[in-house]
């Protein structure tokens, strides 16, 4: 059986998630973190024809509050989820699609409040298994040129 290496990254990289209209947000890329979570600073969730939506606003920029996106997106699951500091909290997940360099693939994405945070994104590691190798002594990667 021959081994296939897989595309290295590094402890943090520029992503878009182009179904939620967000061309680029730096995430941190946190094997420590079982799921993927991303910054909102306020969500409400909603009822459309019997299911759950959640609807909410982020700013991808950490220096630049003026830029904000929202969306409205289908709620795949609620879970308890502990934060790096042992707090549970249940929050609403998303589906997403999600653009690493050349490399686009379906994530599941939890919303929450990471406004003390340096980063508006993490990347977990369920959503890189089998897809990555993290090299932490390294940044970007796989990001963009221009956004190094």
């Amino acid at each position: 059986m021959t081994h296939v290496p897989r595309p290295q990254i590094g402890w943090r990289e520029w992503l878009s998630l182009p179904d939620l209209g967000v061309p680029a947000i730096k995430a941190k890329i946190d094997t420590g973190a079982r799921s993927s979570a991303l910054h909102t600073h306020d969500y409400q969730i909603v009822d459309k024809g019997g299911l759950p939506y959640v609807r909410f606003r982020l700013h991808p920029f950490t220096d630049d509050p003026s830029i904000a996106v929202t969306r409205e997106e289908p709620v795949t699951e609620f879970r308890v989820v502990k934060d790096s500091g042992g707090h549970a909290e249940r929050r609403p997940f998303i589906r997403t699609r999600v653009l690493l360099g050349t490399h686009e693939w379906t994530i599941d994405l939890n919303l929450t409040n990471r406004e003390k945070m340096t980063f508006r994104m993490l990347l977990g590691r369920e959503a890189m298994k089998q897809r990555f190798s993290v090299v932490p002594e390294k940044s970007y990667l796989l990001s963009p040129q221009g956004l190094r």
